[in-house]
């Protein structure tokens, strides 16, 4: 199954319980099961401790009260012309009873061959493959130089962009975890990946953040990892005093979560010891927040950067590269501009 199938509908129902939807859905698709998470429990000991006949009994039951209470809601304004695309684990029962009543309401309702299976082997199949087809161009320079800003300033002047560290929910580094937004999946940052993708011109210039293999506790696809570091590369460079302006305003929330603070630069302790860690401790400890980015900058990212850099990106010493004299809007809407034009 093609992943590209899926854009000739006006809608994608996804019928399966709430717990398979968080886990992984194609991306857009309408949470509107006909069986909750307790239903289908209920339903799976029923079939294994009694018979398949009162399992399905029962089923047919809660299929129905659900899929009357979806009509009477979600769907209720729905015209008359709608096409919706119904899928559920593997394009049986479920979504096959499903797309079943829309039809007889009168919509033309298509179930998914092989239901979100199907869909997960083209994603799959998708991403070890369409990264080649793209001319990337590598956004590098060390944390704090302003890589993600620069690229939300390109998508604004219409430039493609493909924002890993948004679409995985973390900014990359071992500070990187968002106060509001814990990462997906592996599955869904594949989806996401895939969509975002699928929607950008391959005969245009497409700018991505350099990114390791992993970004918080999510992998980057291989087939991307080998695209993105066999590309042409820009560098960014900042001196140290608006690096730490920059990201005294990007990880502001540390300020007021000390103690989810100390747990992530603990994790630090085995790269390099517990006294430089406290060190570090000690000066978030007296909110000494210049004086600790400066430090993490110099002590720890400086020099991993440096090593993944040049080991990573053999055309990096070509790169083009842009001087970042401040941290605020103004200078990243310019350096946009300029690679834009």
């Amino acid at each position: 199954m093609q992943p590209s199938i899926l854009t000739s509908f006006d809608a994608i129902i996804d019928a399966r319980s709430p717990a398979e939807f968080a886990q992984d859905h194609v991306p857009g698709a309408l949470s509107l099961p006909v069986l909750d998470d307790e239903e289908r429990a209920r339903i799976g000991t029923l079939y294994k401790r009694d018979s398949p006949f009162a399992a399905k009994r029962l089923g047919a039951a809660l299929v129905a009260r659900n899929i009357a209470r979806h009509l009477e809601a979600a769907l209720a304004d729905r015209p008359r012309q709608w096409r919706p695309l119904v899928y559920c684990w593997r394009g049986g029962k479920r979504s096959a009873a499903f797309a079943h009543v829309l039809r007889e309401v009168g919509w033309p309702a298509h179930t998914l061959e092989g239901g979100y299976r199907a869909y997960r082997r083209g994603i799959v199949e998708a991403l070890a493959a369409l990264p080649a087809q793209f001319a990337f161009r590598v956004v590098l320079g060390a944390t704090g130089s302003g890589k993600s800003r620069l690229l939300r300033a390109l998508a604004c002047a219409g430039v493609q962009v493909l924002d890993l560290e948004e679409l995985a929910a973390h900014r990359g580094s071992v500070l990187g975890e968002l106060p509001d937004r814990p990462q997906p999946s592996q599955k869904m940052f594949e989806s996401r990946l895939y969509a975002a993708l699928a929607a950008l011109d391959r005969g245009r210039t497409v700018y991505v953040e350099g990114e390791s293999r992993k970004i918080g506790q999510l992998q980057v696809p291989e087939a991307l990892i080998t695209a993105m570091r066999a590309s042409a590369c820009v560098r960014l460079e900042a001196d140290l005093e608006a690096r730490v302006a920059l990201l005294m305003q990007e990880y502001r929330h540390f300020f007021t979560a000390p103690t989810a603070l100390a747990a992530q630069l603990d994790c630090l302790v085995p790269l390099h010891g517990r006294e430089r860690v406290d060190a570090w401790k000690a000066l978030a400890a007296r909110g000494a927040w210049p004086q600790l980015v400066a430090r993490l900058l110099e002590e720890h990212y400086d020099p991993a950067y440096r090593r993944s850099a040049e080991r990573n990106f053999a055309r990096l010493p070509q790169a083009q590269v842009l001087r970042v004299a401040a941290a605020d809007e103004d200078m990243f809407t310019g350096l946009a501009r300029a690679l834009a034009a």
